[in-house]
């Protein structure tokens, strides 16, 4: 007999928009502990318990219902009352919460015995109203202060933070009780008298202040919501919405209907260019970075281009509206650098830290470019260009005047903040840049994805500017593009290794660590064709292949650690992006061996949910995925990353503008059926299936217009790029809209 494995953190979450609550699996939150009710990045409640008589409450079972609604069952302790004696487990708890701006918590007790019984139901609250950065180093300094007032009357618990004009606030209000609530010695309590088989309720709603404007908790009770919840009709609308697949490998469509609600859950909305509208981009990852990224929310919106496309829209609009005006070392911005993160908390705030934004990241510039040129893709929405036309022209600017710190053609970065990030890109770790001794590279460090990023992000910006018919604009990006690709390849190769050096160090000289760096250049196509393919064999060596997927750093390295963040742990996007770039250069069984190991370990996490990573362990029959101690589950990349494998399985070429879609589908044979519902390509809907008949892959359009599906293999070159190859006899192209 086979025994089933879930792996994941010993706790609950429930979150939406700015909103987490992260507790124990029992429900409550022990102090101390990085657990809490978070909100605009401040622990609202740092420390919840409930007690009877003063005894604890015992654990019977608990969970997450959906990503914004958890229940947990409790028995009581033996008491002993002025009544008389309480039996263990006579008294049925069942907390019920729902979360949606404020918490909505549903308190139901029921007796089980056969005698009445009487006794005081308390709940501890406390604030401590730390800031999410303090919570997560463990190192917390107040600096303002608390108060608290109940209104007997009103039944609520006001506890509020003030800080200068800094102020956080939370009221606790007892509602639809059967009982009057009072409030002494730090607790709310209830003075309760069940007689047999009888029931007792209440409700208590947490309503959040962030200074301004209140975010009041949802009214009705969970049982009485049930699908009529704003939450529920939101989730049946998201549902309706996206993309969907359908398939007989039931872990491949878990995994898939899992990240779609992850997406959901991640929702975060946010002020762009327009004050009047919000708009909605994926938060980055739960419980640390529920906030607006740039990395993140770049990459995920190209992730998700033909799952929801109106990620990609408000994440252009909410980065063009921070894209930095001027120069300001410690927040490492430059003008038109697209920022790195932006956060609401006291830190912020008091500009404690430089999260106002930050612009710590060399990579998000040449990402927005890319992402621009991918959502006209998939949308055709020529308005979206001349929109973000004035902040990717920035962008570009940035490239070429700051970018490239020494003018030798490549991309560098440094940080000049005291509170700035040493690296500053995806691998953002301080310790993450090793030589092949496994001593920290020396900067400024040029590493070889950012070079990818910027030679892809030229290319897709010349075809923009033949759209917008500037073709002056476009022939000047091709050959700087045609002149990076030379540049690239003559400085980054190892022919030794037939692999290219992660990074150039401080002084030009190649870092040789075999880490997972170039599937990137892989994705964005700046390896010409035939050194494609020695890439992809070095990355499926199994020092770098773990059988869970590829590792970020080679198990044969020195600074190897399976359990490390970044130097020999798995990261699913990290996957998505090199499968993507198997894909491309045609390695379609790579691809899809890299979906299936992904798939594999995700079936073992709690919901099919993958973590933001997970440890570099070697697979064999006798172990599973080890999850990274701290790891955010959900994580919009993670989550992200089976829609790349989608994309990558299927070949999925977006032309919107010329009403196409291009497929390359190769199903594997442990995915012999694949069908995807309401694809959406710009004013088009697609319903498409795929199905598996000796090794070709079939299709058949069952929604929309045949004639606008086509088969295009990925390999064959655009002839925007193919115009460049007098100017490098090497040069390889990409796919693109036209």
């Amino acid at each position: 007999m086979s025994i089933e494995i879930r792996v994941g953190p010993a706790q609950l979450a429930i979150h939406q928009g700015h909103s987490v609550l992260l507790s124990d699996p029992d429900g409550q939150i022990q102090w101390p502990s990085h657990k809490g009710l978070y909100f605009y990045d401040t622990r609202m409640i740092s420390s919840w318990s409930v007690y009877a008589n003063g005894e604890p409450w015992d654990l019977l079972n608990g969970g997450a219902t959906t990503s914004f609604g958890e229940r947990i069952f409790l028995a009581n302790r033996a008491l002993v009352t002025e009544a008389g004696p309480i039996a263990s487990h006579t008294i049925g708890l069942v907390l019920s919460r729902h979360i949606g701006g404020g918490v909505h918590e549903d308190i139901d007790l029921t007796n089980y015995g056969a005698s009445k019984v009487r006794f005081n139901f308390e709940i501890s609250v406390r604030c401590d109203f730390a800031d999410i950065f303090e919570v997560k180093s463990g190192h917390f300094v107040r600096r303002g202060n608390i108060t608290t007032e109940w209104a007997r009357e009103d039944q609520r618990l006001t506890t509020a933070y003030r800080n200068g004009d800094f102020s956080r606030e939370v009221a606790v209000t007892a509602r639809n009780g059967d009982a009057p609530a009072g409030y002494a010695n730090g607790r709310i309590t209830f003075d309760v008298e069940l007689a047999p088989a009888a029931t007792w309720h209440t409700c208590l709603n947490y309503d959040l202040l962030d200074g301004k404007v209140c975010y009041p908790a949802p009214e009705s009770c969970m049982n009485q919501a049930g699908d009529q919840s704003e939450n529920r009709k939101r989730l049946a609308a998201w549902r309706e919405a996206v993309l969907k697949v359908e398939s007989s490998n039931d872990e491949f469509r878990n995994l898939f209907q899992q990240a779609i609600d992850d997406m959901f859950a991640l929702r975060l909305p946010i002020l762009g260019t327009r004050p009047d509208r919000t708009q909605l981009v994926a938060a980055a990852g739960l419980p640390w970075f529920v906030a607006l990224f740039g990395r993140d929310s770049l990459v995920v919106s190209m992730q998700t281009s033909l799952v929801y496309s109106d990620f990609a829209r408000g994440t252009l609009d909410a980065l063009g509206a921070t894209q930095a005006t001027e120069i300001d070392d410690y927040r490492d911005a430059e003008p038109g650098k697209i920022m790195h993160e932006l956060r609401l908390g006291e830190l912020a705030k008091l500009k404690l830290i430089p999260h106002t934004p930050y612009y710590g990241t060399a990579d998000a510039t040449p990402l927005y470019l890319i992402t621009l040129h991918d959502t006209w893709c998939c949308t055709g929405d020529r308005e979206l260009l001349r929109r973000h036309l004035p902040t990717a022209e920035r962008c570009l600017e940035w490239i070429d005047r700051y970018g490239d710190r020494d003018g030798d053609g490549f991309q560098e970065y440094a940080t000049r903040s005291s509170a700035g990030l040493e690296n500053q890109s995806w691998k953002d770790s301080g310790d993450a840049l090793v030589y092949p001794d496994g001593t920290l590279v020396n900067g400024p460090k040029a590493l070889c994805e950012l070079q990818g990023y910027v030679y892809d992000a030229w290319l897709r910006m010349a075809q923009i500017y033949d759209v917008l018919d500037d073709p002056g604009r476009a022939g000047a990006l091709r050959t700087k593009a045609a002149t990076l690709f030379t540049q690239f390849n003559e400085a980054f190769w190892d022919e030794d290794s037939g692999f290219y050096a992660f990074a150039l160090d401080g002084e030009k000289k190649q870092v040789l660590s075999v880490a997972s760096n170039p599937g990137h250049c892989l994705w964005s196509g700046i390896v010409p064709p035939e050194r494609a393919g020695r890439v992809v064999a070095r990355l499926m060596q199994p020092d770098m292949w773990s059988g869970w997927g590829i590792r970020t750093l080679s198990a044969s390295h020195p600074a190897y650690n399976p359990f490390s963040y970044q130097k020999g742990a798995v990261w699913p996007h990290d996957n998505g992006l090199i499968a993507h770039g198997f894909k491309r250069y045609g390695y379609s069984a790579e691809a899809a061996r890299i979906a299936f190991d992904v798939c594999e370990a995700a079936s073992f996490f709690r919901l099919n949910q993958l973590p933001e990573l997970y440890a570099g362990l070697q697979r064999d029959d006798a172990n599973f995925p080890v999850q990274y101690p701290g790891a955010n589950v959900p994580q919009a990349w993670a989550a992200g990353a089976v829609f790349s494998l989608l994309q990558a399985i299927l070949g999925l070429q977006p032309d919107a503008p010329h009403e196409m879609l291009y497929i390359d589908p190769d199903l594997p044979s442990w995915l012999g059926d694949l069908t995807v519902r309401d694809l959406r390509l710009g004013e088009q809907t697609f319903d498409i299936r795929f199905w598996r008949v000796d090794e070709k892959t079939q299709f058949s359009v069952l929604k929309g217009n045949p004639a606008a599906v086509a088969r295009r293999d990925m390999t064959v070159w655009s002839d925007l790029v193919k115009r460049e190859v007098n100017a490098v006899s090497t040069l390889a192209g990409q796919p693109g809209c036209d």
